[in-house]
C-alpha cells in the first residue's frame, strides 16, 4: 500500500526541519543584537536622583535589552523591599537585587558583597509575598544580583550580573 503525504504530514515536516535549520541561526542573531543593544549609550544621572536610584534604572534598561521583562520597581512589603522584579524568557520570575558605587574601592569587594545572608533571608520573604500575592507559587524563580560601578575616567557604567546569585534562605522553599 503507497503513502500519501497529507498537507498536515508535509506541514509537519517543514516546521520540524524549519525548527532545526533556523533555531541555530535565531540564537545567534538574538545574540549579536543583545551585544548591539548593549553597546547603546545609557542616560545621565539626574540632578536630584541619588546613586542607588539612578543604578536600579540603569539595570532597569540594561535587563530589558537583554531580553528580560520588567514587571516591578522596587516592590516593597513591611518584611523587606526587591528592586526589580523581572521575567526571563516567558519562564522564571527573576528577583533583582541592584547595588550601585560611584566609584570603585581597592581591596573592598564588589558592591554584590554587601548582599549579605539578612538581606538575603528579607529578599527570600518579600519574593514569597510576591509569588503568593500573584498567585504564582508553582513558577520558577531566582535571585540576581546586578551591581554597577562607573568607569573612572568615562562615568560609563560597568555592570556585573550575578545570575541566581543565591539559593532561598530560610525555611522558605521556591522553584528554581
Amino acid at each position: 500500500m503507497k503513502r500519501h503525504l497529507t498537507t498536515n504530514s508535509v506541514d509537519r515536516w517543514i516546521h520540524h526541519a524549519w525548527a532545526r535549520i533556523a533555531a541555530p541561526v535565531h540564537d545567534q542573531l538574538h545574540a549579536q543584537w543583545v551585544q548591539w543593544n548593549l553597546r547603546r549609550p545609557y542616560p545621565l544621572q539626574q540632578i536630584e536622583e541619588s546613586t542607588g536610584d539612578y543604578g536600579e534604572r540603569l539595570v532597569s534598561i540594561y535587563l530589558e535589552r537583554c531580553g528580560y521583562k520588567i514587571l516591578e520597581h522596587s516592590f516593597n512589603t513591611r518584611l523587606g523591599e526587591i528592586d526589580l522584579i523581572a521575567v526571563w524568557q516567558r519562564r522564571q520570575i527573576v528577583f533583582v537585587e541592584v547595588k550601585t558605587w560611584s566609584r570603585t574601592w581597592l581591596n573592598a569587594g564588589g558592591p554584590a558583597d554587601a548582599v549579605d545572608d539578612d538581606k538575603q533571608t528579607k529578599m527570600t520573604r518579600t519574593a514569597l509575598i510576591y509569588l503568593k500575592r500573584h498567585g504564582l507559587l508553582e513558577t520558577p524563580a531566582r535571585f540576581d544580583v546586578v551591581e554597577v560601578t562607573f568607569d573612572e575616567a568615562t562615568r560609563k557604567p560597568i555592570f556585573r550580573h550575578f545570575e541566581n546569585a543565591f539559593e532561598a534562605t530560610g525555611q522558605y522553599q521556591m522553584y528554581s
